[in-house]
C-alpha cells in the first residue's frame, strides 16, 4: 500500500532537511515569473536582476517559448541521438549560420560544452604525433565549470579546494597579461580557453591587445582557440558572440545557458579545422540535444532577433552604466563599472553580498561575485523603467548606508 507523505513546507528549514548543503539559497520560494519579474508564493513580487543566473533571457512567461515546448513535447520528449530529430537540425543549422563555423555537438550544461570542447582539443593535437602536445590553458580569474575537466581550469580557490588533484597538462595564463601569455603557451599548447568578457571573474574584457598577440601565437604553435560563451552569449553582450567584439575568430565556441530558454542545453560549434576530430563512438551524451529544449533554442534564437533584444541589451546597459556613473559621484562605496551589454559589474568598497542582501530586503535580486563585485544580469527583455527602479533603489541601499555610518560615529 503506497504510504502518503505530508509534503514539507517549502522553507530553509526543510531545505537542510532534504538536500546536500551546497547551495547558498535566498530565502525566497518562488512560484511563477511575470517579464522580469519573479513571484514568491506569498505574492511578493521580485525585479530579477539575476535571471536564473543569465539563464532567463526572455524573462519569464514567454508565449512563444512556452508553446514550442508545449508542442514539441506532445511529440516527442525523447528519443536519444540514436535518431535524427528535426529540432536538432534547425537549432543547428541556425547555431551555424550565426557563427560562420561548420559542425555542432550538442550537450545539456556549460561544463559538459566546456568538457566535449577539452577532448576535442587534445584528440586535435594527437593527430599531430606529439605525446607532450596536449597542455590545456585557460586564463586566471575564469570560471569554466563543476566537472573535473572544467573545473581544472578554473582559477578560483573555493571551486576546487579539496576537490584535488585536478586534470593533469592544465594551467593558467594571467588575465591579459602579454609577457605571461608569450612564457605560457609553446608547442606543448593543444588549447587556450579564453572568456571574452569573464562572469565569475568580476565583468571584465579580455584586450585586443591579449586577443591579436593569442592568434598571433597561434600561428606560431598551432593550438586551438576556445571562445567560452557560456555566460557571454546569446545576446547578452549587446551581440549574439561576445568574441565578434574583439575578433577573436575562434576555433571551438561554447554555449549554454540561455540558449534552451531555461531547459539544459548547451552546444559546442567548431570549424574547419576540427570536423572530424570526433568519430562514431567516441564521445556522445544521452539527453545532449534533447527536442524539447532544441524547439526551445530556436524559439528563444527567433524571439532574440525578432523583439530586437541586442540592441535593446545595449541600449539599457547603457542606460544603466551611465545612471550608476552618477551614483558614484554622490557615493564612494562604488569604485568602478564595467558594462558589456546587459552583462554589469559594480565594484564595491566591501564585500557585496551585504548589497545583495539590502536589496532583497527591498525586493531586488542582485547577485554578488568576485567578493566585491555586484553582478547584474537581467533577462534582455528589460526595459528603462525597470532598469531605473533598479538604481533608484541602489541609491536608496547606498544612502541609508552611509546614513548608519554617520549615526554610529
Amino acid at each position: 500500500m503506497e504510504e502518503t507523505m505530508t509534503p514539507l513546507p517549502v522553507t530553509l528549514e526543510s531545505e537542510k532537511k532534504l538536500f546536500f548543503h551546497n547551495y547558498a539559497r535566498l530565502p525566497v520560494a518562488v512560484s511563477h515569473g511575470e517579464g522580469c519579474w519573479l513571484v514568491g508564493d506569498d505574492g511578493t513580487r521580485y525585479l530579477d536582476m539575476i535571471a536564473g543566473i543569465g539563464v532567463n533571457a526572455l524573462g519569464y512567461g514567454d508565449k512563444r517559448l512556452s508553446e514550442a515546448i508545449s508542442r514539441q513535447a506532445e511529440k516527442l520528449i525523447h528519443a536519444s541521438n540514436l535518431f535524427m530529430m528535426p529540432p536538432q537540425f534547425e537549432l543547428a543549422e541556425k547555431l551555424l549560420a550565426l557563427s560562420g563555423l561548420s559542425k555542432v555537438f550538442l550537450a545539456n550544461s556549460g561544463t559538459e560544452a566546456i568538457e566535449a570542447a577539452i577532448k576535442i582539443a587534445r584528440k586535435w593535437a594527437c593527430q599531430f604525433g606529439d605525446p607532450d602536445k596536449n597542455e590545456v590553458l585557460s586564463l586566471s580569474n575564469c570560471f569554466h565549470g563543476r566537472t573535473y575537466g572544467a573545473m581544472s581550469l578554473t582559477a578560483k580557490p573555493q571551486y576546487i579546494d579539496g576537490f584535488e588533484p585536478l586534470l593533469t597538462g592544465t594551467g593558467m595564463i594571467n588575465f591579459n597579461d602579454l609577457n605571461d601569455l608569450e612564457e605560457k603557451v609553446s608547442a606543448k599548447t593543444a588549447a587556450v580557453f579564453v572568456e571574452v568578457v569573464q562572469g565569475e571573474g568580476g565583468i571584465h574584457q579580455v584586450s585586443q591587445e591579449f586577443i591579436d598577440r593569442l592568434k598571433q601565437l597561434r600561428e606560431q604553435y598551432n593550438f586551438l582557440i576556445v571562445a567560452d560563451e557560456i555566460q557571454a552569449g546569446c545576446g547578452r553582450t549587446g551581440t549574439f558572440f561576445s568574441y565578434t567584439q574583439v575578433n577573436a575568430d575562434p576555433d571551438l565556441v561554447c554555449l549554454a545557458k540561455p540558449l534552451g530558454g531555461g531547459l539544459p542545453l548547451s552546444a559546442v560549434i567548431g570549424n574547419e579545422k576540427v570536423v572530424d576530430v570526433l568519430t562514431y563512438g567516441n564521445h556522445g551524451t544521452t539527453f545532449g540535444g534533447n527536442p524539447v529544449a532544441c524547439a526551445a533554442g530556436i524559439a528563444m534564437i527567433k524571439a532574440i532577433h525578432d523583439d530586437h533584444l541586442m540592441e535593446n541589451a545595449e541600449t539599457v546597459g547603457s542606460f544603466i552604466r551611465d545612471e550608476v556613473k552618477k551614483l558614484s559621484a554622490k557615493h564612494p562605496q562604488i569604485l568602478d563599472i564595467r558594462q558589456y551589454g546587459l552583462m554589469i559589474g559594480i565594484t564595491v568598497d566591501k564585500e557585496a553580498k551585504y548589497y545583495a542582501n539590502k536589496a532583497l530586503e527591498k525586493n531586488i535580486l542582485i547577485n554578488a561575485t568576485s567578493v566585491n563585485v555586484i553582478r547584474l544580469l537581467p533577462p534582455l527583455t528589460i526595459n528603462m523603467k525597470e532598469a531605473q527602479h533598479c538604481i533608484t533603489t541602489l541609491d536608496e541601499i547606498l544612502t541609508e548606508e552611509k546614513q548608519a555610518a554617520t549615526t554610529t560615529e
